[in-house]
């Protein structure tokens, strides 16, 4: 069980580490973008300290096969509990509203051939290099050479209503950071030269016109000084905004030969640049696109940004080369004859635009392109970046840059390679040792087995309250929305207008013109869904799970958020299953150094809640006191600190939080009514709570191990130590 061979230190370092550099703990993940997904070592332990009649870490890398196991997940999202289940053998039953997160899914463990994928994916490449090719290259000002283009960087411009010239909106003059490269870069405002200096702040006049960068000139906050008139500037309009082509990072592989250059090559863009994308616009336009989508961005909370931009269309968010490199691309992948590697092919499309579109960044520091989606939401910079769409390849065949063909093919190969021989990574003096699992393996069907092996794998696209009421589970593990989240449907249908297009005709889940649902969890002022409408739906997913549950056997599933009332929906679904909260577990689920998370107040930890309708609890987990309930955070506070996590102030709440539920729900099952009024029942868990004193009466009996921990993220990973063991003094429940 669970509550038994869970051990928190063992787990949370496990999970700690994937979460810093997840494609490498489990490759799969690329097999496309998804938001959130939770660590593939948690759920591998989780399932493992359930089915496995052994403390987790006896059994964590050891070969396993539960194939008389049936697990549900109602929330798939990405897939993990999909993965993780199916690699030991489990048949698994997992359902999600989203029709991207169903596809995605369905490609991590859809059967593939390797080798007729590699080829295609290379043919593909070889025929848009024919194509397009020439406009990915550029000239060499040093050398006269041609290079091949890693990024083409964009500004803003506006027309001035006052003089009619055209006003670069430039958030500062600094093109690049001294480190990755070998000095800053910096773009001229006046002449448009990029010239080098040591000094970030002060960084001299410009060499070519002898002007200094027009620092007062900046944009911010929607407003400018006009560089030809000084009359203000303000920005955005109702219109998409325009952008000029200002500069070129660009690969040239015998540059750094001999030693003789160091650093990255920029340049300014020069007439022959502009001209190539004016030709790739005129070849846009006369090949008369089939697979640009035309569908209007609908008004949403992630939209609204893009519409005060003035972006109307999908297709407004790309640029003529951009569209034309996706177009050409499409059409190859449309009449490929192999339909699991055309599908392949055009899941990598959807993925690719990610970075193929005009609301990426350039990260002056990194000198990467950032994807759209690296803030989960639709951000709108001044400088856009543009990444070369084929990819380049440079010493040993590895990659150069990001955001190409060859990037995502390459990291797709490794994925579905892992599916066939999957492993773990275990830390040992600090160094990282590849454990494989012989006999382990990811998918639906083995073939070189003998006999060929198969796996039961069904995943239903659609509404989790629908599920068939045949099938008896042994467990239910899942990652349920969180209230309030990212709105992936929104962010989705950037990815979906276009995928459709490639594979809509021969799939009915793709029948809507959007993945947007009136059924789904998250909070959204924009389709009026509240706190109601997310307990509701929660409340009727967890009944159907539970009513499926074989005796004794756990729901178990994941859940953070910063404030207290968005874990009432969780007490009252919970409650309205007539299960027992029997466990509520801290682990580390999210990146610590990702932009949303780092420098925040924000927290890394998920509480693992576990519940069932029989069974025993840990005598010392039901406490009746804002101060027992501190004591139990303090073990837990150090268990972490074990597993080399230092907890914040955010994560120490969100930890609260989970107790705090888990109690509301053992104190009130007993008078429990499922049936009252919603309102009536929220308000039930919240005066619980309220009586209880709240989470503000936990922190303060934990007072110094609160006040004294940091507030804000500041990600570092602490020292790795051994686990101790844990009091298993029961209560039956």
């Amino acid at each position: 069980m669970i509550e038994r061979h869970f051990q928190l230190p063992f787990v949370a370092r496990m999970a700690l580490a994937e979460k810093q550099i997840q494609q490498n703990y489990r490759p799969l993940i690329a097999v496309h973008k998804w938001f959130a997904r939770r660590p593939g070592t948690l759920f591998r332990a989780l399932l493992l300290s359930e089915l496995a009649d052994a403390p987790v870490d006896q059994t964590y890398f050891k070969r396993h096969d539960f194939s008389e196991k049936h697990i549900l997940d109602p929330f798939m999202g990405g897939g993990t509990t999909v993965v993780e289940s199916n690699r030991l053998g489990c048949a698994i039953t997992a359902a999600d509203i989203n029709p991207m997160a169903w596809w995605i899914v369905r490609q991590e463990i859809l059967d593939l051939d390797l080798t007729t994928y590699q080829q295609a994916a290379d043919d593909l490449r070889a025929y848009l290099t024919r194509e397009i090719g020439h406009l990915f290259e550029t000239r060499c000002p040093r050398t006269g050479k041609t290079g091949q283009v890693k990024y083409f960087l964009w500004v803003k411009t506006v027309v001035c209503g006052s003089c009619g010239n055209y006003h670069d909106l430039f958030p500062s003059h600094l093109v690049a950071q001294d480190v990755r490269h070998t000095a800053n870069v910096f773009v001229c405002a006046h002449c448009g030269h990029l010239y080098e200096s040591a000094h970030r702040k002060n960084p001299g006049s410009c060499p070519a016109c002898g002007k200094h960068p027009p620092a007062e000139h900046t944009a911010k906050r929607n407003c400018s000084r006009c560089l030809h008139c000084e009359e203000e500037v303000r920005y955005p309009s109702d219109t998409p905004p325009e952008h000029r082509l200002f500069a070129i990072e660009y690969h040239l592989p015998k540059a750094h030969a001999n030693g003789k250059r160091k650093g990255r090559l920029f340049k300014a863009a020069d007439a022959e640049d502009l001209a190539k994308f004016t030709e790739a616009a005129e070849h846009l336009r006369n090949i008369c696109p089939r697979f640009v989508p035309e569908d209007e961005i609908p008004n949403g909370d992630e939209t609204e940004r893009l519409h005060r931009w003035g972006y109307g269309r999908y297709r407004d968010l790309f640029n003529a080369r951009q569209l034309l490199g996706l177009e050409l691309s499409c059409r190859w992948i449309d009449e490929h004859a192999n339909p699991t590697v055309r599908e392949a092919l055009a899941t990598n499309l959807s993925d690719l635009l990610r970075y193929q579109n005009m609301l990426c960044r350039y990260d002056m520091m990194a000198l990467k392109s950032l994807d759209v989606f690296s803030v989960h939401g639709f951000p709108v910079g001044l400088i856009q970046c543009e990444s070369n769409i084929l990819g380049i390849k440079g010493k040993r065949g590895l990659p150069v840059g990001s955001g190409g063909w060859l990037n995502i093919t390459e990291k797709f190969a490794k994925a579905k390679s892992y599916c066939a021989r999957p492993f773990e990574i275990r830390h040992e003096g600090g160094k990282k040792i590849e454990v494989p699992i012989p006999g382990e393996w990811i998918g639906t069907f083995r073939n070189g087995a003998r006999p060929p092996e198969r796996r039961t794998v069904n995943l239903i696209c659609g509404d989790s309250t629908r599920l068939g009421s045949g099938a008896q589970f042994d467990a239910v593990f899942t990652d349920p929305p969180y209230f309030g989240n990212v709105q992936y449907a929104e962010l989705m249908d950037f990815c979906y207008v276009w995928l459709r297009k490639l594979v809509g005709k021969d799939h009915p889940e793709f029948a809507s013109p959007s993945t947007r649902n009136a059924g789904e969890l998250t909070g959204n002022l924009n389709m009026g869904r509240d706190l109601s409408h997310f307990t509701e739906g929660l409340s009727a997913a967890f009944r159907r799970g539970a009513a499926q549950l074989k005796p004794g056997s756990p729901l178990a599933f994941t859940y953070h958020h910063n404030k207290l009332d968005a874990y009432v929906p969780l007490a009252v679904a919970i409650l309205d299953t007539s299960l027992v909260c029997s466990a509520s577990l801290p682990c580390p689920a999210e990146m610590g150094a990702s932009i949303h998370i780092n420098g925040t107040n924000s927290s890394v930890i998920d509480t693992v809640f576990v519940c069932r309708r029989t069974g025993r609890i840990p005598r010392n987990w039901i406490v009746d006191s804002p101060e027992g309930v501190a004591s139990v955070i303090r073990e837990e506070i150090s268990a972490l600190a074990q597993a080399g996590l230092k907890a914040t102030q955010g994560d120490i709440r969100c930890i609260a939080h989970g107790h705090l539920t888990r109690l509301a729900v053992w104190n009130l099952r007993e008078t429990w009514n499922a049936t009252s009024p919603i309102a009536e029942r929220m308000n039930k868990v919240r005066g619980w709570l309220a009586d209880f004193g709240g989470v503000e009466a936990v922190l303060g009996a934990l007072e110094t191990d609160f006040h004294k921990a940091d507030q804000k993220q500041v990600w570092m990973l602490a020292e790795l130590v051994r686990e101790t063991p844990e009091n298993i003094d029961e209560i039956p429940f």
